[in-house]
């Protein structure tokens, strides 16, 4: 460690102090002085841009045909407010209709593509297989103690491949009986929407049991015939969900039964052998595995799970 030799380890930063503070002087007078400085704005005519010029009719302030455009009107010209909001024109977000079939303009379709991949996440959760499958697969692991193997990557897309495969037949009706025929202009978009939810619906409420369809439509105060077309959303997606949780731990507590009974032979073993200080899992977690492995357990619960929505 270098040792402190009083004021003359001190000089550098003194000197090295005042010509930075020297620096930072000039520089603020630079800046103080160049606000002084009057800027103008210049007009430039362009003779293709007449056909849309705002000079001559203020009516349709629009840019950009296919040779070069500019806004012609000069800076500060606006008098009131809506003269100002009709020279914003590129900061405005418009619906255009062409012959009552709507087509939503390239920044409002942007806008509603970020907001559906925000909430794709969540809506794959909550309308398809994927809660049945993950739970599942939390339960075998931690059947088997083997903490984070599988880790949760491995985990997730595996259950998202299975909800793939699993959904596959509704995701193939929703596309040739909603996506095609709005992509050909031959449905609106209520249309289409209503249509697409069509066979999501037909999916859960195959998977929905008819007690959690009734508490919900009890705490709605709604009649319910026992028909699929009176039941709403709002009510369909929340049953679904309960009755997938429920599923889900049933199948969870099947698949612990047996490696409870390998925990309980192996604790009965230590017991008696009087290693009572030995950790019961760490001698089990072997021959669970090996259990696991021998019975080919990854094929009968995946296949059993599947299964379970046909």
């Amino acid at each position: 460690m270098k040792k402190f030799r009083g004021v003359k380890d001190l000089k550098p930063l003194f000197k090295m102090g005042i010509s930075l503070l020297c620096l930072s002087f000039i520089v603020a007078f630079c800046i103080f002085n160049s606000g002084a400085v009057t800027v103008s704005a210049s007009t430039s005519y362009i003779d293709d841009t007449h056909p849309t010029d705002p000079t001559v009719d203020r009516e349709t302030n629009l840019t950009g045909t296919d040779g070069e455009r500019t806004n012609l009107t000069e800076p500060g010209s606006a008098k009131d407010a809506d003269d100002l909001q009709e020279l914003n024109i590129a900061n405005t977000v418009t619906v255009t209709y062409d012959n009552g079939n709507g087509t939503i303009n390239g920044a409002l379709r942007i806008l509603i593509t970020l907001t559906l991949i925000a909430l794709a996440p969540l809506l794959l959760i909550m309308m398809t297989c994927f809660t049945r499958i993950i739970i599942v697969l939390h339960f075998t692991r931690a059947a088997l103690a083997t903490q984070t193997s599988p880790p949760n990557q491995v985990l997730m897309g595996l259950a998202l491949f299975l909800t793939f495969f699993i959904m596959q037949p509704t995701l193939k009706e929703i596309n040739e009986t909603a996506i095609q025929p709005f992509d050909k202009g031959e449905i609106e978009q209520q249309e289409f929407f209503d249509t697409a939810m069509i066979p999501i619906r037909n999916f859960m409420y195959g998977q929905t049991q008819t007690k959690d369809v009734r508490l919900f439509m009890e705490i709605d105060d709604l009649e319910w015939d026992g028909e699929l077309d009176s039941i709403p959303n709002a009510v369909l997606i929340p049953s679904f969900l309960i009755s997938e949780l429920r599923t889900g731990f049933i199948i969870g507590f099947l698949i612990y039964i047996p490696f409870i009974v390998i925990d309980m032979v192996v604790a009965s073993v230590l017991m008696s052998m009087g290693m009572m200080m030995l950790p019961p899992t760490t001698i089990s977690m072997p021959f669970k595995i090996l259990l696991f492995v021998l019975a080919d357990g990854w094929n009968l619960i995946i296949g059993s799970l599947v299964k379970t929505f046909y």
